[in-house]
């Protein structure tokens, strides 16, 4: 493409759709359509543009050109009981679903290597000295010792609320940090299973697996299934980076990255709940069958609705990305 011979075939147009949206509401109606019309064209010449022979200043020029033209079309749209509706029984769900293919093996895989971790920590005297001193370890392990008092170690909500922020936190880093091909993502995960791992193998050295188990799987199944949900995304973010498919890299990330972020709003209403049962309920009065078949309902409730509901919703064709009425114009690309 010869740049400066578009450019004078199309300057005109350009000025004309930036003299109407000047003039803002005070538009006939012919003048109405005539504002429609340029706005296609131009959002076509755009992605001509970008494709052909990619200028910034041009670039620039239209494209603010044709943000405001769509925003003075398409109107300000305001969020609504509707869209958080949506989100909740169509797009958090169906992102998660279609995101199943990530995540399943990640919980598989990450399950396994903290089994593995604590199996080895619990066999292996002279690891468990590494990680600290026979007394440390016994004031750990022993009946109302530190892996039992941690969870009523502070009010409820005041940890709850710890604990929320705790987890949210490391799902996000998963989700943003999944751009750089996906490494930083497998550093976070390792650390939380190197956590969990440490925890089985001390306690099943002293011979309080059971009580370890207990006080860990009312609130860890939904609580790990999020971070997984979370690092299975932020994973495929990585992999999108290096092979977009028959999408343009950008067009790919953005895609991806928009529907990551709504998963991350999501993923914090699911640690909100994990963590209120990790404030109110592990450290409750209750026995320890009735503690754990709480945290078993949370987790069968929360694959039900990825699985059915999300499921449902992504053979309707949602992908959890905004509506495509809602995104930039762009035209199709050649592979």
């Amino acid at each position: 493409m010869d740049l400066d011979v578009f450019v004078s075939a199309h300057r005109s147009e350009w000025d004309r759709l930036d003299a109407l949206l000047r003039r803002g509401r005070r538009l006939t109606g012919a003048e109405a359509d005539e504002l429609v019309a340029l706005y296609q064209r131009t959002a076509t010449h755009l992605s001509l543009i970008r494709s052909s022979a990619p200028d910034p200043q041009l670039t620039g020029r239209l494209s603010r050109l044709v943000a405001r033209a769509r925003a003075t079309v398409t109107g300000t749209r305001r969020a609504s009981w509707r869209d958080a509706t949506r989100f909740l029984t169509r797009d958090f769900p169906a992102a998660v679903h279609r995101a199943r293919h990530w995540w399943v093996p990640t919980a598989l895989l990450s399950t396994a290597v903290a089994v593995l971790l604590g199996w080895w920590i619990g066999t292996h005297p002279e690891v468990q000295s590494a990680i600290a001193a026979p007394d440390e370890l016994r004031e750990l392990t022993r009946p109302g010792g530190e892996y039992e008092t941690y969870y009523s170690s502070h009010p409820a909500a005041s940890f709850a609320a710890q604990v929320w922020t705790n987890n949210a936190w490391a799902a996000a880093l998963c989700l943003i940090l999944g751009v750089f091909l996906g490494l930083p993502v497998l550093w976070v995960l390792f650390q939380n299973m190197l956590n969990l791992g440490v925890g089985l193998g001390l306690m099943s050295s002293a011979g309080r697996l059971d009580t370890f188990l207990g006080l860990v799987l009312p609130h860890g199944l939904l609580e790990l299934t999020a971070v997984f949900v979370a690092a299975g995304t932020g994973l495929r973010l990585g992999w999108t980076v290096i092979d977009p498919g028959p999408r343009t890299r950008r067009t790919a990330l953005a895609e991806e990255g928009r529907a990551a972020l709504g998963m991350a709003i999501g993923l914090a209403l699911v640690l909100f709940v994990s963590g209120a049962i990790e404030g109110f309920v592990t450290p409750s009065g209750l026995p320890t069958w009735a503690r754990v078949a709480i945290g078993v309902a949370a987790e069968l409730a929360f694959l039900a609705y990825v699985f059915v509901l999300g499921g449902r919703a992504a053979r309707a064709g949602d992908t959890g990305d905004i509506e495509e009425s809602e995104r930039s114009a762009t035209l199709p690309m050649a592979a």
